[in-house]
């Protein structure tokens, strides 16, 4: 596609496409094929200006050039985002512009007995909606709305009505395009992260294989813990499905032969064959969106009391109205405090405030599901953290494999990878990735591959059981042994790594050494979050001695070793029995218990999908720091709007006065009521950290 360089800096383009104007559809097609090249890092596509700003990577540029002169709107194949905004930030910037413009031709053009006829031809919705509202017995904004609009009317001050009128629509289109846009944001932080996904070949063997290459009428295999990529129909297999991301159902679903199941859902328990009826990219968003405009978690408890307020305050606006009127006769007096209501600015600028921290959230990597979840962070006491792949890195290394009982070294590793591969873990990546690096190839021998949540898995082969997972599992649960003259080798294995045990036939025959490297980041996160007033506890599955370990590097406040996903829970109810309130943060399927009792659950975005499913806030595997910007952040939007709320409740008091003095005319109180609402809505539109 013919282009040019605007200007270019380090890392960073600007190309101007030669096209007079780009549609919505061609710009997120063109974003969507950018962002689709491994090396860019950013993408802003301008459709009015034709114009594309890029972040790439270091030493690619000549790639990116190459890129782009190759890529044609017409007929490059691009999957383009189901729902990327531009179409209705587009849409809302147009009805705002018109919105303005039809204001000033009004009142620059016309004479003043078609703005009167125009001025009462608007007045008739909110006086209709206005008595609605009292038809209902509700003494709502509307009725305070329509009493001041009418009142200017028959005082025959034209112009005030059309100013009220036209701050009300500029209010009511910044209000729903900001929570348009905040669903649209959210569904898409919410929507799948499956790259691939197992399907069953024409040969009936299972192979990995990209999302983007499934078609309608592959069958595709999802078990325990893992999330349902595409919509289908089962065809064979029997499991427990969470769907409460799609239909808000709260239990999970019996799903078997002939069951519909949805993309975005998570298999609890079971294996299911699905016949994909829905390939990737359709179908999900709406659904999704859907799911967000009809929750109650978008709402947060400053809003609802912010609400609730101003319906409360408008029978005192009138009464104020009225006792102004009886005590000095005069209508303008009475006039100008009608013109006054708490009730705009705090139904704008609240929801504002709280839909622009989620998306400064969103802006840093920080997917929230709902603002009441960002006041929850706030008022947090205790902060409870996940060990591996929280604190220490999501993708853990093999260091050694020691075998026993006359074990193969590479034998061992390639069984261990055959079964590891079913289940996404951190531990379970590191063995699979060993296996693939010495070119450890495998077949698929084994029977269905049984997932014990938080302990291992187990399988059999030529009629044998093998299992592997944590010693607990595999010494305790299974029953497995070693041989004693084994004895001495087994208990010298060394104490740096964990250990991933695996037994054939209820004998021991490998210990995997899987190092765990703590995050370089996260002692000094650990610290910072002490120092904004949370104690921090680290909760791990792993042994006394590697706990240990951590938790003394670390500096944390307490820690628990050997805990199930069951203790984890209990943990938190404990803390909230004690009446703190706790954040929980983890990423495997072991944590989702915990993770959905606790007062707000915290997911690292590339974890199971069960924990993401459950977790309130979602964060990026590669930046623990997201934990004390969200702590600031939310402390932050805590303090907005407590601030909003005294100057609202302050100025709006004072114009009252003012209009009771009768120092300030109806028209006056109008402007300077409208223009307070409106610019501390601009206000709370902006960031809340530097």
């Amino acid at each position: 596609m013919k282009c040019k360089i605007l200007h270019e800096s380090k890392n960073r383009i600007r190309v101007h496409f030669y096209r007079n104007y780009m549609t919505c559809e061609e710009a997120d097609k063109l974003e969507c094929y950018l962002l689709s090249l491994s090396y860019v890092e950013e993408v802003k596509v301008n459709e009015r200006t034709s114009d594309a700003t890029i972040r790439y990577d270091d030493g690619r540029r000549d790639e990116l050039i190459s890129d782009l002169s190759h890529f044609d709107l017409k007929c490059t194949e691009v999957t383009v985002f189901e729902s990327t905004g531009r179409q209705m930030t587009h849409d809302y910037q147009d009805r705002l512009f018109y919105h303005v413009a039809r204001r000033a031709i009004s009142r620059w053009l016309f004479p003043l007995p078609i703005r009167k006829v125009i001025a009462v031809f608007k007045a008739l919705p909110y006086i209709k909606e206005g008595l609605n509202s009292l038809l209902r017995g509700k003494l709502s904004v509307s009725v305070l709305d329509a009493a001041s609009i009418l009142v200017s009317i028959i005082r025959r001050d034209f112009d005030t009505a059309g100013s009220v009128m036209f701050l009300l629509g500029v209010g009511d289109i910044m209000d729903e395009w900001t929570r348009k846009k905040s669903v649209n944001d959210l569904a898409r932080a919410m929507a799948l992260n499956v790259d691939r996904v197992w399907t069953l070949s024409d040969s009936g063997e299972e192979v990995l294989e990209d999302i983007n290459k499934v078609d309608v009428g592959d069958t595709i295999i999802v078990r325990t813990g893992s999330m349902i990529p595409l919509d289908g129909e089962v065809i064979e297999g029997d499991a427990s499905v969470n769907q409460a991301s799609i239909t808000g159902e709260g239990l999970p679903v019996h799903k078997t032969v002939s069951g519909y199941v949805y993309a975005g859902t998570v298999v609890e328990d079971g294996e299911l064959k699905i016949s994909v009826r829905r390939t990737v990219g359709t179908g999900q968003y709406d659904r999704i969106a859907k799911m967000i405009e009809e929750s109650e978690k978008l709402k947060s408890e400053t809003e609802e009391k912010a609400f609730r307020m101003a319906d409360r305050l408008v029978p005192y606006t009138f009464g104020a109205t009225l006792l102004t009127y009886l005590l000095t006769g005069d209508v303008n007096r009475a006039t100008s405090i009608l013109m006054v209501d708490f009730c705009c600015a705090l139904k704008l600028s609240m929801p504002i405030a709280v839909l622009s921290a989620m998306r400064e959230a969103g802006q840093k990597h920080i997917s929230v599901k709902g603002g009441k979840f960002l006041e929850a962070v706030a008022n947090a006491d205790t902060i409870v953290l996940d060990k591996t792949g929280t604190i220490t890195y999501a993708c853990p290394t093999f260091k050694d494999i020691v075998t026993f009982d006359g074990a193969d070294k590479d034998e061992s590793l390639r069984l261990a990878a055959c079964l590891e591969e079913h289940y996404p873990h951190s531990m379970a990546n590191a063995v699979v990735k060993a296996a693939a690096e010495r070119k450890l190839i495998h077949e698929e021998k084994h029977t269905k591959v049984e997932y014990v949540v938080a302990h291992g898995i187990a399988s059999t082969i030529d009629g044998e059981k093998v299992v592997i997972g944590s010693y607990h599992f595999v010494f305790e649960d299974e029953g497995c042994v070693i041989d004693e003259a084994e004895m001495d080798k087994f208990n010298n294995l060394s104490d740096e790594y964990s250990h991933l045990y695996m037994a054939i036939a209820g004998r021991v025959k490998a210990a995997i050494m899987i190092e765990d490297p703590v995050k370089k980041e996260a002692s000094e996160v650990i610290q910072e979050l002490k120092s904004l007033g949370l104690k921090v506890v680290m909760l791990t599955g792993d042994s006394s001695r590697v706990a240990r370990r951590v938790a003394g590097e670390l500096g944390v406040d307490d820690y628990k070793d050997q805990v199930l996903p069951e203790d984890k829970a209990l943990y938190i109810e404990k803390e909230q029995a004690a009446g703190r309130k706790c954040i929980m943060t983890g990423d495997g399927v072991n944590d989702s218990p915990a993770l959905s009792k606790a007062d707000v659950g915290i997911a690292i975005n590339s974890g199971a999908a069960i924990a993401r499913e459950v977790a309130d806030i979602m964060i990026s595997e590669d930046d623990l720091k997201a934990l004390v910007t969200l702590r600031r952040l939310s402390t932050a939007l805590v303090a907005r709007t407590k601030g909003n709320y005294v100057k609202i409740v302050s100025f709006n008091s004072f114009l009252i006065l003012m209009g009771a003095l009768g120092l300030f005319q109806p028209t006056l109180t109008a402007l300077l009521h409208n223009g307070s609402t409106i610019a501390i809505s601009m206000k709370s539109m902006t960031n809340l950290l530097d």
